[in-house]
């Protein structure tokens, strides 16, 4: 994972989630606690508000994303940019400044008036984007949008998401936002799910992940929150996107969303890296889950399709456990002669102890539940084992033992082998 320097400031796996407070001074800008259009009250609220209260970074809107607005041209986000910069002057607090925009005009002007970094909430749509991010060395926040100046984010499919986040390429210090939110009409809730569900493919470009999920409708609806009550899920939702590997959050709630954040990484997995030595061979161990998660890092350094799915690298990518349950001497026969021999399938399959089971479980004479169980299966209803297998290796069991017992051919019939 390349890390990624903003005006001093680390971003990426060798640096603790960064929180980006968000400023707008457009009049016309949905949610009121964050719209300012007198510099000196600005400052007071970037200071207070948002450095005060943990913000990294301050993001600056010059006009609203609302899809059912107009969109400003570059000629009317530089009429307001003096706003944002008589703000960012007059300010105390310690901070990296990003201008949100979709121009290139409007970016150049920012950085050179003071600001060190850009999000560019069209992706660049703008061709002229990167290399003026690359002019000024900055890092560039580039979120996932159509080729269209006037459609920011509006990507439903996320296979889609993924494909415009390569529009135009990407600059030495890009960040990736994989656009949450209802950018278009098509756009459903369950597309902003699927996406954060997923949310891991996109650590396949190897690149720092920021998102923008605070009280999105989204999240709002799976607990019935209107916007003043939404806090609570963009806090849980903050907590699992930094443990799935994101490293900013955007929000308007930054003392809250800090500690989630904070959380979040506490508990995310440790992954090594010792790519330290360039005279030495690295090694960074990647967050893969899902066999798409595997593909997209292969796609990533270039890996022929031959090596990805269909028994490829992919397939070989990804290790899951089940538990099976219920077993008779047919199903043990098979599994055995499944994983083991000549015939191996390259799945293991590890059979329980059924007296050590029963040993294990309270009787009812006793008063026990069966809660020291693992599971509180009854030894009398089957025997009980792990089976440990990729998913291409999952198909060839299901081959295997095939015929072998009704009930195990349904049971590894039913599970998914793509593991998505």
């Amino acid at each position: 994972m390349r890390n990624v320097d903003a005006a001093g400031l680390g971003i990426g796996d060798d640096h603790p989630p960064r929180i980006m407070g968000v400023l707008n001074v457009s009049e016309e800008s949905p949610y009121d606690p964050s719209v300012y259009d007198d510099p000196g009250e600005a400052a007071a609220y970037v200071d207070e508000e948002l450095i005060g209260e943990g913000a990294d970074i301050v993001d600056v809107g010059l006009e609203s994303a609302n899809k059912d607005l107009d969109v400003l041209s570059a000629e009317q986000e530089l009429d307001r940019l003096d706003t944002a910069v008589e703000t960012l002057e007059s300010t105390s607090g310690d901070a990296v400044w990003s201008i949100e925009t979709r121009y290139h005009e409007v970016a150049d002007e920012a950085l050179s008036r003071g600001f060190d970094m850009v999000n560019d909430i069209c992706g660049f749509a703008d061709p002229e984007m990167p290399r003026v991010c690359r002019e000024h060395d900055v890092a560039v926040s580039k979120m996932a949008s159509p080729p269209d100046l006037e459609r920011p984010g509006a990507v439903e499919d996320v296979d889609d998401i993924y494909e415009a986040l390569s529009m135009n390429g990407l600059t030495d210090k890009t960040i990736l936002d994989p656009a949450f939110g209802g950018w278009s009409e098509a756009k459903t809730h369950e597309d902003d799910r699927e996406t954060f569900h997923r949310l891991r493919e996109f650590r396949g470009y190897g690149r720092p992940l920021l998102v923008s999920i605070n009280r999105k409708s989204f999240l709002k609806t799976i607990a019935g929150r209107s916007t003043e009550e939404a806090l609570p899920v963009s806090l849980a939702a903050t907590s699992m996107a930094v443990e799935r590997g994101a490293h900013v959050i955007r929000t308007h709630d930054v003392a809250e969303t800090r500690d989630a954040a904070l959380v979040g990484a506490e508990f995310a997995r440790d992954r090594h890296d010792s790519r330290g030595d360039s005279d030495a061979v690295g090694v960074e161990e990647l967050d893969v889950t899902t066999v798409r998660e595997a593909e997209r890092h292969l796609d990533r350094i270039g890996a022929p399709e031959a090596a990805q799915g269909d028994r490829g690298a992919a397939d070989t990518a990804v290790v899951r456990t089940y538990k099976l349950t219920g077993l008779d001497d047919p199903a043990v026969g098979a599994l055995r002669a499944a994983t083991v021999g000549d015939d191996a399938t390259g799945a293991t399959f590890a059979l329980g102890d059924p007296n050590r089971a029963a040993a294990a479980t309270p009787s009812a004479t006793d008063g026990g539940t069966g809660g020291a169980s693992s599971g509180g299966d009854d030894p009398a209803d089957g025997r009980r084992g792990l089976l440990i297998a990729t998913p291409a290796a999952l198909d060839s069991v299901r081959e295997a033992v095939s015929g072998a017992s009704r009930a195990l051919d349904a049971a590894i019939d039913g599970i998914d082998r793509h593991v998505s």
